[in-house]
């Protein structure tokens, strides 16, 4: 499969925009040195990029700490503190990123259906992007977890659609979008998007209930995953999965909190310290096996 090349570094410099990004320092962390004009190459490099660089991970509402969504604290979270974030988190910081370097941005809203049962409406909890660029619109995606998007792919094309990992496909569904992931073969539904626009308003209400209900999955458990340019690798509380690009895949169950503790800081490279309140928290996703 073809990976994106990188292109040649030019030289520009940037101050914190009005929206309190620093895009020089965002785009020194996700190591991108490339042409900054708001052409489709730089957003499927700024894509790529962002995918590799910031880890899927949930920590801030699995040890029941507040999930901010101003710039400033995603900034000093994920840029400076090179900790990652979840949907919300990464795609407000990517959008921030790109308007800063002259695109067009709307943000959406998804219903999740990846391991929903048939039959069961899901909220719209899932924050996606759509980027014009080029007379064209554009989605993107850097926060689904284990299969976050690795590249944008065109709203309007219904074919299949390849990037660096897997091949994807948008199904229309009345007036709106299905997104599908091929998986071994078999096209899997990730989400259902309309396409109206989303404002900050709606993402704190979503944001409020997916870091703080009881029931949501990422209050009650550990959702971690980065991706690489050969493999993906997913942390579901006690069970680490590898996905790699060429198909074979490989599973392994953690049996203590000190192998998660290590797991979070050494193979998902989270700057974490092992504190009681976190082994704790990693004790109680661990007690069926005990």
């Amino acid at each position: 499969m073809t990976t994106i090349a990188p292109v040649a570094p030019v030289k520009t410099f940037f101050k914190i925009n009005k929206e309190g990004l620093n895009i020089s320092r965002y785009l020194a962390r996700i190591g991108y040195t490339g042409d900054t004009a708001p052409t489709l190459e730089t957003l499927r490099q700024l894509h790529y990029l962002h995918a590799l660089t910031f880890p899927f991970e949930n920590l801030n509402p699995f040890l029941k700490k507040p999930v901010p969504l101003d710039i400033e604290t995603l900034q000093r979270k994920m840029v400076e503190d090179a900790r990652g974030g979840y949907c919300f988190e990464q795609n407000q910081l990517f959008s921030h990123a790109l308007q800063a370097l002259g695109y067009k941005v709307k943000g959406l809203a998804a219903r999740v259906l990846w391991n929903v049962p048939g039959g069961v409406t899901t909220a719209r909890a899932h924050m996606l992007l759509l980027v014009e660029v080029e007379g064209e619109e554009y989605l993107a995606d850097v926060g689904f977890g284990g299969l976050s998007l690795t590249a944008p792919l065109r709203l309007h094309d219904l074919s299949e659609q390849r990037t660096t990992h897997e091949t994807f496909r948008l199904v229309p569904l009345e007036d709106e979008y299905v997104l599908q992931a091929r998986i071994q073969d078999t096209w899997k539904p990730l989400y259902r998007f309309g396409l109206q626009e989303q404002f900050t308003a709606d993402y704190e209400v979503s944001n409020w209930f997916t870091s703080t209900h009881p029931r949501s999955p990422f209050v009650t458990g550990l959702l971690v995953a980065k991706v690489t340019p050969e493999a993906r690798y997913c942390l579901r509380n006690n069970e680490l999965s590898v996905h790699y690009v060429h198909g074979k895949s490989k599973r392994q169950f953690i049996t203590t909190p000190g192998q998660l503790y290590t797991i979070l800081k050494e193979g998902f490279d989270l700057p974490v310290s092992y504190t009681p309140e976190l082994d704790q928290a990693l004790r109680f996703i661990l007690q069926p096996l005990n």
